[in-house]
């Protein structure tokens, strides 16, 4: 099943993140008396909560959601009332129930990359003094726990799942290319494209790897791979720091993938990256697990390659060592205004617990360290992508990114080099000065 687990951006205007500040801070009171300071109350006699979850869950994990609810409704007298939302549009849904003054849900589900500009606003219940009620919090996979903590380390939204990219190649092709095993480095990965691709030189449209131009979330992970960042912020100020050596390094490492062995692709992003794949050009890219399965879809994608393909980690500069993956994924967080937001994270603490993420464990990297041999022992393609979600990164924690995304920051910078028009170090200067102006502007 295709999930977008990553890149899901809100983008709250100034009177939006305004207004839910307000209302945040409004004098409306939660109902459920046991939930200052978010801590978790069991007194639900009598009362319904309602549950704001993404669609994924109904169709792919179902009987997950349907044990917690049933444990929490038989711990506390409550019922669940689970309202299947979709991602599109959905943080505009959000921001006009945050600035509302009725209709607020208890429980809301949020992709990592959405809750920044949330948490800076005041938009949900301080979880800290309760995080030691969550099953396994101090094993939370790295990318979702940071993006539900605030700049100054509150607690505000917990780790629900993850998805990770790792490399997707038709085994077939490499096989025939004379290459026996995977690379467990970066030199030994552009050594086995050369021969993929030399072996394919007759076909003009062939990629050996292909890397979309403005495939941000794969660039990065090889800066980060080379010791460098996005941006950094000292004495209150955040500068950019793609001119850095090591990140020049990473996006040198990048820039040889996207422009020696990738054909096309350099003004795209990667949406549609499984959907070229299945036509049969395509030896290798880096996508989310699930996307194996798009590119071998009976309806949209080609069949044919399902015995081919296979996955493993992008290995990194040293044997032994990956380069770190951006870790998509959603965390669940209690409305600052929720009527019961002392149920609502009674609940959560039900379904993001041990049980529910070992059941989770069957369709999605779960929230932990902890339990990710129990994700990887469903199968080879898990076994990779559990590997690589031990080594993350994440986006810097500041309600600014947002901008820096949708801004185009990235793209632009990535397009730029993967078509020849700037060279990396000249690209990354034009990106720092922006992510600086972006980062550090204020309302």
């Amino acid at each position: 099943m295709k999930r977008k687990l990553a890149g899901r951006i809100v983008l709250l205007t100034t009177a939006a993140t305004v207004a839910i500040a307000a209302t945040a801070c409004s004098s409306s009171k939660s109902s459920d008396t046991k939930s200052d300071a978010g801590t978790l109350s069991t007194d639900g006699k009598g009362k319904t909560i309602n549950v704001w979850l993404q669609s994924d869950a109904q169709k792919g994990w179902p009987e997950v959601v349907t044990q917690a609810t049933q444990r929490f409704e038989a711990a506390t007298g409550a019922k669940v009332n689970v309202q299947w939302q979709q991602w599109s549009n959905y943080t505009t849904k959000l921001d006009s129930t945050f600035a509302g003054s009725s209709g607020v849900p208890d429980v809301v589900e949020l992709g990592n990359t959405q809750t920044s500009s949330y948490i800076a606003a005041g938009a949900f219940t301080d979880l800290t003094a309760s995080k030691g009620d969550f099953e396994n919090s101090a094993t939370w996979l790295q990318g979702l726990a940071e993006s539900g903590t605030s700049s100054d380390g509150k607690l505000s939204a917990i780790p629900y799942y993850a998805g990770s990219r790792v490399v997707i190649y038709r085994k077939d092709l490499w096989t025939k290319a004379g290459i026996t095993a995977v690379p467990t480095t970066i030199s030994e990965l552009n050594a086995d494209l050369d021969k993929v691709k030399a072996a394919n030189a007759a076909d003009p449209n062939f990629s050996a790897f292909y890397m979309p131009g403005k495939y941000w979330y794969a660039a990065m992970s090889f800066v980060y791979g080379a010791g460098g960042t996005i941006a950094d912020q000292s004495g209150g100020k955040w500068s950019g720091q793609l001119e850095s050596d090591k990140a020049q390094t990473g996006l040198a490492e990048w820039q040889t993938l996207a422009t020696k062995y990738s054909v096309g692709g350099a003004t795209k992003d990667e949406s549609d990256q499984d959907a070229i794949m299945a036509q049969g050009h395509v030896s290798a890219i880096v996508g989310n697990g699930w996307e194996l399965g798009s590119v071998t879809d009976p309806k949209t994608g080609n069949p044919k390659l399902a015995a081919d393909l296979s996955t493993f980690p992008m290995p990194g500069t040293a044997a032994g060592n990956y380069t770190p993956s951006f870790l998509g994924g959603s965390d669940l967080a209690v409305p600052a205004k929720a009527p019961n937001a002392g149920l609502g994270a009674e609940w959560v603490k039900y379904f993001t617990d041990n049980t529910s993420q070992t059941a989770l464990a069957k369709y999605a990297i779960p929230n932990t360290t902890s339990l990710l041999s129990v994700y990887e022992g469903q199968g080879q393609a898990n076994q990779s992508t559990g590997e690589a979600a031990k080594n993350t990164w994440f986006v810097p924690n500041t309600p600014n990114w947002a901008n820096v995304e949708s801004g185009n920051v990235l793209q632009n910078m990535l397009e730029s080099i993967a078509t020849g028009h700037a060279t990396p170090a000249d690209a990354a200067k034009s990106a720092d000065t922006q992510i600086a102006t972006t980062l550090n502007a204020t309302s």
